[in-house]
């Protein structure tokens, strides 16, 4: 009775928390590749300083709950059920190949659920590409385990840093980032001061744009937060797991998917419950997306045309096979895995962004011819 108990409410912990992350995201605007877009494109250095601002919240809160879990970071020990994964060349490609699917599909696959609520002509068929990518991941990773995914560690940064090291070194490249993010952006319209009024204070919270420091904070909040209650944050865990099992009853899979189910991060497996937390936890998103947009008045769906159609197939197929491959995407692997002190955090981030940049840079020569 007390596990139902303690299931009953993880699951209605992760519906809150689903609602008050699609709530932040549409009010943020918090989306990874339309912030890192914004900055390339733009100079508007607000979305990516709202990321490393939700980054070092989300770091430093997690300290605090690992170092009650796990004072000593012995070798041999991680923080429990943290995303700590292998760092391989693997990680490193697909991060990339995630980072192209974004700018094909324009968004990355929390943004996608997010703007289902939004009711994106797009997101659809970026997340059924999304699955179909998880698909082919499955199928191509026996080869990839066994040839390189097995041979590498999952590094943990508090094993060789200590704990001090790691926060001193993660929070002082954080900082870095800002400032060239900083110093390379462009000045941005201020906003005309105004009389306060209840109305206005009403339309900032519920119309306009919050601001990126206002953003990052909830997000990492509720990053810290899912981790104490429930598991490390992460979206895409349900959606492959109703890949896996769809494809396993259609005999697609290999009997056998060396070392995945013993592997951290956004874990995918064959369903025999029919509610998971991240299942409640997506879902929550796009309902709270969806009241965040409609209060906004912004809630505006869209029958899709053939464009909608390829770039979310295409982009999704991408992000899910990177998704798959990666054990998780910008949230499962990048966020969550940064705020445990996991190198694979960081690997990914980087890669992620450079498979931007060049799909941004190749999606602007393909419009243009």
């Amino acid at each position: 009775m007390q596990g139902d108990d303690a299931a009953s409410r993880a699951l209605s912990f992760a519906l809150l928390a689903g609602i008050a992350f699609g709530v932040v995201l549409q009010r943020a605007r918090f989306c990874f590749l339309c912030n890192f877009r914004d900055f390339q494109e733009k100079r508007d250095p607000r979305g990516v300083i709202s990321i490393l601002v939700a980054l070092a919240v989300g770091f430093v809160l997690y300290q605090v709950v690992i170092l009650a879990w796990l004072p000593v970071p012995a070798e041999g020990r991680l923080p429990p059920n943290a995303h700590v994964g292998p760092v391989s060349p693997v990680l490193a490609l697909a991060a990339f190949v995630f980072g192209i699917g974004m700018a094909v599909s324009g968004s990355c696959i929390s943004a996608h659920f997010y703007r289902l609520g939004e009711g994106s002509p797009t997101a659809p068929f970026a997340i059924v590409g999304a699955a179909l990518g998880f698909v082919a991941g499955f199928l191509t990773w026996n080869a990839l385990y066994l040839s390189a995914i097995s041979e590498w560690p999952a590094t943990w940064l508090p094993h060789h840093l200590g704990y001090l090291g790691t926060t001193v070194v993660t929070l002082a490249v954080l900082a870095l980032l800002a400032a060239i993010v900083l110093l390379l952006s462009r000045p941005q319209p201020v906003a005309t001061a105004e009389t306060p009024s209840l109305r206005g204070a009403l339309r900032h919270v519920f119309v306009e744009r919050w601001p990126a420091v206002t953003g990052g904070v909830l997000v990492g909040i509720i990053a810290m937060a899912f981790y104490f209650r429930v598991e490390p944050l992460g979206v895409t865990a349900e959606l492959g797991s109703l890949a896996r099992t769809a494809a396993n009853r259609a005999a697609l899979l290999p009997d056998t998917l060396y070392g995945l189910d013993g592997l951290s991060g956004c874990a995918t497996a064959i369903k025999e419950a029919v509610l998971s937390t991240n299942g409640l936890f997506v879902i929550g998103l796009i309902g709270g997306s969806f009241a965040a947009a409609l209060a906004a008045g912004q809630f505006r769906p869209e029958a899709p045309n053939g464009g909608h159609i390829v770039r979310g197939l295409a982009g999704g197929l991408l992000m899910g096979w990177g998704a798959m491959t990666a054990l998780g995407c910008t949230v499962g692997v990048l966020l969550s895995g940064i705020h445990a002190g996991a190198l694979a955090g960081w690997v990914f981030l980087v890669f992620c962004t450079l498979g931007v940049s060049i799909g941004l840079f190749a999606m602007r020569l393909f419009r243009r011819g």
